[in-house]
């Protein structure tokens, strides 16, 4: 059976995260219903991860297989048409049958944004944050993530995961006018590992904790050492990084 990877964004503030939840409405829900009202057969998707309540999004995968022939551009046309203002999808390719939108991902980008002014144009769209911060320091503290370490520390309790080692390869603030920008993009991240993280940023930035402080909570494998999580709405899963082989056209 054809194998497809759609790309797929949104903007998640009416949305319960990506996944299907039994009592809040999550994309993967709302995409599957419309795959299944236009193809006419129950579609079911598995999406390249999770993403939290509120967490926007400027590029995920989805894959499904469809055994029924049909135009891309044409399905990709009348899919827009059908979803909801705030859910777009980018584009449709064929992929290799064993490809998985999950598992064959190598590299995840995602960013947080805060707005050092009140400013009513970015509400829902990044976190108002007013406290003085250091951000050469967060600097200095963000390039300790970098590398393969265990981020116990900072994801959530409860998570069925195998283990907690993550590959960083990118982590960094950058100020953008009035906006502060956190990127970072490793192989996986865990959940609400990201949030935590620039939490705990944010605290080195205001002073509250040290350096090594920090170097401490990074090792410790101890979520209550680490920062609060920050709010959802100003975080953005930016890129998806698939091999080239995996893809037919």
């Amino acid at each position: 059976m054809p194998r497809y990877f759609f790309e797929i964004a949104y903007h998640g503030a009416g949305y319960a995260g990506w996944q299907s939840q039994a009592n809040a409405t999550g994309v993967q829900t709302v995409v599957e219903h419309a795959l299944s009202k236009l193809l006419r057969t129950e579609i079911k998707i598995v999406g390249s991860g999770r993403t939290d309540t509120g967490v926007h999004c400027a590029q995920q995968f989805f894959h499904t297989d469809i055994d029924k022939p049909f135009h891309q551009q044409n399905l990709l046309h009348r899919l827009n048409a059908f979803l909801p203002r705030d859910i777009a999808i980018r584009s449709i390719r064929t992929v290799k049958p064993k490809a998985s939108a999950r598992y064959s991902a190598v590299e995840r980008t995602y960013q947080y944004h805060i707005t050092r002014v009140k400013d009513p144009l970015q509400m829902g769209l990044a976190l108002h944050y007013f406290k003085p911060l250091n951000i050469q320091t967060m600097n200095k503290a963000a390039a300790l993530l970098r590398g393969e370490h265990d981020f116990e520390c900072f994801s959530k309790v409860k998570t069925d995961v195998n283990h907690f080692l993550c590959s960083v390869k990118r982590a960094d603030w950058k100020k953008e006018s009035n906006e502060l920008v956190f990127t970072i993009t490793a192989n996986r991240f865990l959940r609400g590992m990201v949030r935590a993280i620039v939490g705990t940023l944010l605290d080195v930035g205001t002073g509250k904790i040290s350096m090594q402080e920090f170097r401490s909570i990074l090792h410790s494998k101890d979520r209550r050492k680490a920062g609060a999580n920050v709010d959802p709405h100003g975080l953005y899963l930016m890129q998806v990084k698939y091999p080239k082989s995996i893809f037919i056209d």
